[in-house]
C-alpha cells in the first residue's frame, strides 16, 4: 500500500510540474488561455488541472512564485563576489533582466489576476538585498540620490516593471532591453552617464 501511495504522489507531482510548464507556455502564447485550453495541451482532463489549482488566478499565482525564485536566485548571483557596488549593482540587474525578459508577459498578466501588491510583497526580499548594496554604494561615494536606499531600490523595481511593459508594447527591442536597464539604474542611481555606459558595455 505504500508503494502506491508513493506511486500515485509521484505522479501527481509529475502531472502538476506538467501542468504549470504547459500552462506557462499556453499564457505566453495566448494570455486568454482558458483553464480547458490548458487542460488539453497537458493532455490531462479539465478536473486533473482544478485538483492542482482550484482556479485560473491561482495557477497564475504558483506561477508567478517560481518566476519570483528565479528572478530572486538570479539577483543573489548577480551581487555575488563583486566588490564595486556599481559592478554589483550591474551584474544584478543583467542576471535579472535576463530571467525577469521571459516572464515579462506572465509579469504583465498577473498584475491583473495576483494585483500589483500581491507582486510586491513577493518582491519585498529582493528589494531588502537591493537595499542593503544600495546603502554601502552610498556610503562609498559609489552612487548618489537624494533619496534613501530603501526609496531607491523601490524606484529601480518600478523602472523594470516600466522597461517590460515597453518591450510588450513594442516600444524597446528585447535584445536591447537588458544594457537598457542597467544603465539606466546605475544613471538614476548617480552614476555619470560615459561610466554607466562603459561599465554596462564591460560587463554584459
Amino acid at each position: 500500500m505504500a508503494s502506491m501511495t508513493s506511486r500515485d504522489t509521484h505522479r501527481a507531482d509529475a502531472n502538476r510540474r506538467r501542468i504549470l510548464d504547459v500552462a506557462l507556455a499556453e499564457l505566453l502564447r495566448d494570455p486568454d488561455a482558458s483553464m480547458d485550453q490548458i487542460a488539453r495541451a497537458a493532455g490531462v482532463v479539465r478536473r486533473t488541472v482544478y485538483g492542482h489549482f482550484p482556479s485560473r488566478e491561482a495557477l497564475i499565482s504558483t506561477l508567478l512564485d517560481g518566476a519570483v525564485e528565479m528572478v530572486a536566485a538570479a539577483e543573489a548571483a548577480g551581487m555575488r563576489g563583486a566588490a564595486d557596488p556599481a559592478e554589483s549593482l550591474v551584474r544584478s540587474t543583467l542576471a535579472v533582466w535576463e530571467v525577469a525578459d521571459r516572464y515579462r508577459l506572465l509579469v504583465a498578466l498577473a498584475q491583473r489576476s495576483v494585483t500589483v501588491q500581491g507582486i510586491r510583497d513577493r518582491l519585498a526580499p529582493m528589494r531588502e538585498a537591493a537595499a542593503e548594496m544600495l546603502q554601502r554604494g552610498l556610503e562609498q561615494g559609489a552612487f548618489e540620490s537624494p533619496l534613501s536606499a530603501p526609496a531607491l531600490a523601490y524606484l529601480h523595481e518600478q523602472m523594470l516593471f516600466a522597461l517590460m511593459e515597453e518591450v510588450n508594447d513594442g516600444l524597446l527591442k528585447p535584445e536591447e532591453a537588458g544594457n537598457s536597464a542597467a544603465i539606466m539604474i546605475l544613471t538614476v542611481s548617480g552614476v555619470p552617464v560615459p561610466r554607466a555606459t562603459e561599465l554596462v558595455a564591460r560587463l554584459s
